[in-house]
């Protein structure tokens, strides 16, 4: 079971490493590529394609103009402890112990703008760009079409590997929608579960969004700490309050609901 989420605006370089392992990202070239056409943008056009303020775009230009390779423990971070965020609340990354990183190294994704597709501890450099900008590069008008099948195929390889052959390939769909849309769905040669998690607020069951980020991560962790290979035993998630719904579940959309706030 492999599973697969989004990355995060917020990021962190000050604090130190949890870990002294290390990898390096597969799609380097294409994001050097990206960079070269990024450095060329005066903090203002960043400002705009971007929708940023002017104290953002500054950064974003400065953290552009300075990205350089090779990538190593000095001047770079493992993604899984870079991002931050609500999904990475949940992850809490900064708990794992060294096993439970070598396993999300062989079966956690992280989809990324610059960076395509990484390992956990894939190294990465401070940077912004998501995965719905129109930016307009050599390969098209949007980042869509820059990686276009690529991560999709690399995705499959990555499933099918370690897949024993009396086993169907499982791939959880725990990223955004803005993010899955670089992933061709149709191609992905696994059953794909996409869960969903809903509060009750109002009189309701509804996804609210901080809360829906935060339990991705909490089920990303959940599937690495307990070695989750089985799609059943997904069903057991029940961290903070929430438990599987197989009433609001429609096929492989997974529900799983909780009845009061954290």
């Amino acid at each position: 079971m492999h599973l697969i989420i989004s990355p995060a605006k917020t990021l962190d370089f000050t604090t130190p490493a949890k870990t002294d392992q290390y990898s390096t990202p597969l799609f380097l070239d294409q994001s050097q590529t990206l960079i070269d056409q990024l450095k060329k943008l005066s903090p203002v056009e960043i400002a705009v394609l971007m929708k940023l303020s002017d104290k953002l775009a500054a950064l974003n230009t400065a953290r552009f103009d300075s990205w350089q390779q090779p990538f190593t423990p000095q001047n770079a971070k493992q993604a899984l402890l870079a991002f931050q965020g609500d999904v990475y609340t949940g992850l809490a990354a900064d708990q794992f112990s060294e096993e439970d990183f070598a396993y999300a190294q062989q079966k956690l994704h992280i989809l990324s703008g610059l960076y395509g597709l990484l390992k956990p501890l894939d190294l990465i450099q401070p940077y912004r760009l998501e995965m719905g900008t129109a930016f307009t590069n050599n390969k098209g008008k949007n980042l869509y079409q820059f990686w276009d099948g690529q991560l999709t195929e690399h995705l499959n390889d990555c499933l099918l590997i370690d897949k024993p052959e009396s086993t169907e390939a499982v791939l959880v769909n725990l990223a955004s929608n803005e993010y899955w849309k670089s992933i061709q769905p149709k191609k992905i040669k696994a059953r794909i579960i996409t869960p969903e998690f809903k509060d009750w607020k109002n009189g309701q069951y509804k996804i609210i969004s901080f809360y829906a980020k935060k339990a991705r991560g909490l089920m990303s962790a959940f599937i690495i700490k307990n070695r989750i290979t089985a799609p059943e035993e997904l069903k057991a998630f029940s961290s903070e309050g929430y438990y599987f719904s197989p009433e609001q579940s429609k096929g492989d959309q997974w529900c799983f609901l909780r009845d009061h706030d954290e």
